[in-house]
């Protein structure tokens, strides 16, 4: 279900641009897969899916949250010590954090010299974020770069994200969205005015498969796709995450060939599970919940490539 838009932000919060706030959980400088050139992609927290393979769990909840790596802790309590609400205490395992007791004071972050306590998130003005992207410009100079805003779901925040895109738009810098498709039409035709190129995530075709791997069916995904790609306003690449046992089959592949083939795809990139970001679940506190599947491999990643290929497709692997 999607967020308020004044819980975070969004679009119809009514505020100035000098007072709109981003909550970003990462920055990440010299990018070559979210779009052409090197890029900067700034990550927004906050999306409507919850998908069981996510790599970033961090990015789902719309509020900072702490995350505790227990392997740097040394026990030395000063967390503890400045905890003012109790929520945090050694066990037999190592630093535990009662996130019902937690009310987000992150002074134990201040205390932890070791880095064994992190906020997941921090609120950015246009400004800040706006010269941390000019940090990067030669780069895009250099390489016909530029921007890209992901996720979680940038949309969500969709005042600020408009507005940061619209900046970059107004610098000369390449401008491309990362995003679910879960958002309101409206939004994503607003964005679709400003930036050059949408990366457009597919999980499922089927709407009950898509619900038991997300949390919510595709029909408002499936028909912003095909809203957004009839409107000709923006370039649109098509990412696919495979995942073992759930959009991985030949007869699936085909399937999904033959409809992005019918829709005219420009380029489609097939993403191969991994879990690179299963660490992070035990320090957000939650389970992984995928446990027991094993990454396809290269030989099978591209196989499923020529599959999309044999239907006409520009496909690559991983991009």
């Amino acid at each position: 279900m999607l967020l308020n838009s004044q819980e975070i932000g969004g679009t119809g919060s009514g505020k100035a641009e000098k007072d709109l706030k981003g909550l970003v959980f990462n920055i990440q400088r010299y990018s070559i897969h979210d779009g052409p050139g090197i890029r900067t992609t700034v990550f927004f927290k906050g999306c409507p899916l919850h998908c069981k393979w996510c790599s970033n769990p961090e990015s789902i909840s719309p509020q900072p949250e702490i995350m505790v790596r227990e392997a740097r802790c040394n026990g030395c309590r000063r967390c503890i010590e400045v905890c003012s609400s109790g929520a945090l205490s050694l066990a037999s395992t190592g630093l535990w954090l009662d996130r019902e007791k937690c009310d987000l004071c992150f002074k134990c972050i201040d205390a932890c010299w070791e880095d064994a306590i992190e906020v997941a998130g921090r609120y950015m003005s246009l400004d800040e974020l706006i010269e941390e992207c000019r940090r990067d410009e030669p780069f895009y100079r250099n390489s016909g770069g530029g921007v890209t805003v992901s996720g979680g779901e940038p949309l969500l925040q969709a005042d600020f994200v408009l507005a940061l895109l619209s900046r970059c738009k107004a610098l000369g810098y390449s401008t491309a969205l990362d995003t679910c498709g879960q958002v309101p039409w409206g939004v994503l035709d607003r964005a679709l005015d400003i930036v050059d190129l949408v990366l457009f995530d597919i999980k499922h075709l089927d709407p009950d498969e898509h619900r038991d791997g997300t949390g919510v069916d595709n029909r408002l995904i499936l028909s912003n796709l095909e809203k957004a790609m009839s409107s000709g306003k923006s370039r649109i690449w098509i990412r696919i995450p495979v995942i073992p046992g759930y959009n991985d089959s030949n007869e699936y592949i085909e399937k999904l060939a033959g409809k992005l083939n019918g829709m005219k795809a420009e380029k489609v990139s097939v993403l191969g599970y991994h879990e690179f970001g299963r660490p992070k679940y035990q320090s957000l506190g939650k389970a992984y919940q995928l446990s027991g599947r094993k990454p396809l491999g290269n030989i099978r990643i591209n196989e499923i490539v020529e599959i999309f290929k044999s239907a006409g497709l520009d496909a690559t692997a991983g991009y």
